[in-house]
């Protein structure tokens, strides 16, 4: 059985792979291109492909010849695959739920932190050579322990960024969820308009048509002057149009993302703010979280292979 690796993946991953399937694996760190997409339905049985590989609905109905009966997405969203479009051809869809988990929350409270300790901002104020040295007013940031934490979406990393707010810094946690649900740490279900009251408010729903633009203008207008905005999710949950104007004009005090609507682009005004911290899409970013992601890949792949029910599918 032909398979497709759109992204190189860690070593045990294709290994992984390579025993069970005849694999080609772009060198590529880049998304499939119009030519490739179309190619990796035609030309392969299954395909790995990850964040950026938009397998939209016009893709499919360009492929007169399908061969492909399997999308194993190397990661929990799969907002850029569309899944209705592949079903109606009889390809199935997976991703890897879990594995992102606790790396994902880190990074969670990375943004949190940098944010209100202005660390990034800190940062680059000491490698520009602008530190003149300590004094008691230098760089008072935002105190984090006991304070409210809003979280929008109580699914696995929700819950795993409320355990870090709860037991790590003692914090209140509040949530807005589609449905009551087990925080695993006191929380208390709110109001979507309640939850953005919160002193930090961390965005954890999943991408697609449902979130897209959940945090715009009104949303940002009913945060307060003091709030920060945390974005791990998908980058089209933000409307960074807005963002950027609440951010320039006070409306709230600060924002850090880890994902973006146009990525790699990025919103220019956000660029040049000082009270923002952007990382480079990191949530992930750990050798041992992307093997497992790529080894859960690879179980759904085999479970195709052997006839199994899929693992994981969406």
């Amino acid at each position: 059985m032909k398979l497709l690796i759109t992204r190189p993946l860690p070593d045990p991953v294709m290994q992984a792979a390579r025993a069970r399937f005849e694999v080609t694996a772009r060198d590529s760190t880049l998304p499939l291109d119009a030519v490739e997409l179309r190619a990796a339905l035609t030309d392969y049985d299954v395909v790995l492909p990850t964040l950026g590989d938009l397998f939209k609905a016009e893709v499919f109905a360009d492929v007169p010849a399908l061969r492909a009966k399997l999308l194993a997405n190397f990661g929990v969203g799969f907002n850029h695959i569309d899944t209705k479009a592949a079903a109606t051809l009889g390809i199935a869809v997976t991703n890897t739920p879990g594995a992102v988990t606790d790396a994902t929350a880190d990074v969670a409270l990375t943004l949190l932190l940098m944010t209100a300790r202005r660390a990034g901002e800190g940062e680059r104020m000491l490698r520009q050579g602008a530190w003149q040295g300590w004094h008691p007013t230098q760089m008072l940031g935002a105190a984090v322990s006991g304070k409210t934490v809003g979280i929008i979406g109580m699914g696995r990393i929700g819950r795993a960024i409320a355990r870090r707010c709860h037991f790590g810094f003692n914090m209140r946690v509040i949530y807005h969820n589609r449905s009551a649900t087990d925080a695993g740490v006191p929380a208390q279900q709110v109001s979507m308009p309640e939850v953005l009251q919160a002193d930090f408010v961390v965005i954890a729903v999943p991408g697609g048509p449902a979130t897209r633009h959940l945090i715009n203008a009104e949303a940002l207008a009913q945060m307060a002057p003091h709030g920060i905005l945390i974005n791990i999710a998908r980058g089209d949950v933000v409307d960074e149009t807005a963002l950027a104007a609440a951010l320039q004009t006070g409306k709230i005090a600060g924002a850090g993302l880890d994902v973006y609507e146009n990525e790699p682009q990025i919103t220019p005004a956000l660029l040049n703010m000082e009270n923002v911290t952007l990382l480079p899409h990191l949530g992930t970013a750990v050798l041992e979280t992307r093997t497992a992601m790529g080894m859960m890949a690879v179980a759904n792949l085999i479970a195709h292979l052997d006839g199994q029910p899929l693992p994981n599918q969406v």
